[in-house]
């Protein structure tokens, strides 16, 4: 009951976070039509994430996807500001190897996440995007293989065992054809995905990780 209200909470806060910024938006454009333009649209495209860890012995990509809304607001030919926001998915498959077990466990985790960047424009056709973005962990599924069943991460791992949210930076480039761009970006997570707990007076986190995601997106205006 609790965890389904701090849920509700926290959905609350990134709706009302997301309104208040198409709200900005809006605000910005009616202030100066002439000199400012927005843009309005859908993108989506493809993830291939993986998490730096902290003892493991190594990690793999996964591919994913990333799909949302976008609104950019062109402050003059140079800058604009483009908040979004997008369903994304991260993980990866970690190997590990200590005196209880080896073996791998495949982590699958999907956030709700809102970008704020900053976009560039290099040339008409060319812009670099910086900013920072929170996420918010919607869902996660963990799959293990291991020499023994000491710790079973499919039965004992569930949403308590990692952080709901999830914050960094994203650096990216795109190329603007019309009402198109296509891009790449990188994700890079400052937040460990997993959280702490204490087994037997011992403390440790799975995954002892943070995350990263290199994504390929193509993304269309309408407005």
């Amino acid at each position: 009951m609790i965890e389904r209200y701090l849920f509700s909470i926290e959905m609350k806060k990134i709706k009302c976070l997301f309104l208040m910024l198409l709200i900005s938006t809006a605000f910005i454009h009616s202030q100066d039509q002439e000199s400012k333009s927005v843009q309005i649209g859908v993108r989506a495209g493809l993830n291939i994430s993986n998490l730096y860890t902290n003892g493991a012995t190594g990690s793999d990509i996964i591919p994913g996807y990333n799909a949302g809304f976008f609104a950019r607001v062109s402050l003059n030919d140079f800058i604009g500001f483009q908040p979004e926001l997008s369903l994304t998915t991260k993980g990866a498959i970690i190997t590990y190897n200590n005196l209880f077990a080896n073996g791998t466990a495949n982590f699958n985790l999907t956030y709700l996440e809102i970008p704020l960047l900053c976009v560039m424009n290099v040339t008409p056709l060319v812009n670099f995007q910086l900013g920072p973005y929170i996420g918010y962990l919607l869902d996660s599924s963990v799959k293990n293989k291991a020499n023994i069943r000491l710790f079973d991460f499919e039965r004992d791992m569930n949403m308590n065992n990692f952080n709901r949210i999830d914050v960094g930076l994203v650096a990216g480039v795109g190329l603007d054809v019309d009402n198109i761009t296509m891009g790449l970006r990188y994700n890079l997570g400052l937040t460990k995905v997993g959280k702490s707990q204490s087994y037997l007076g011992t403390n440790y986190t799975i995954p002892d990780s943070k995350n990263a995601v290199i994504s390929f997106y193509l993304s269309v205006s309408f407005i």
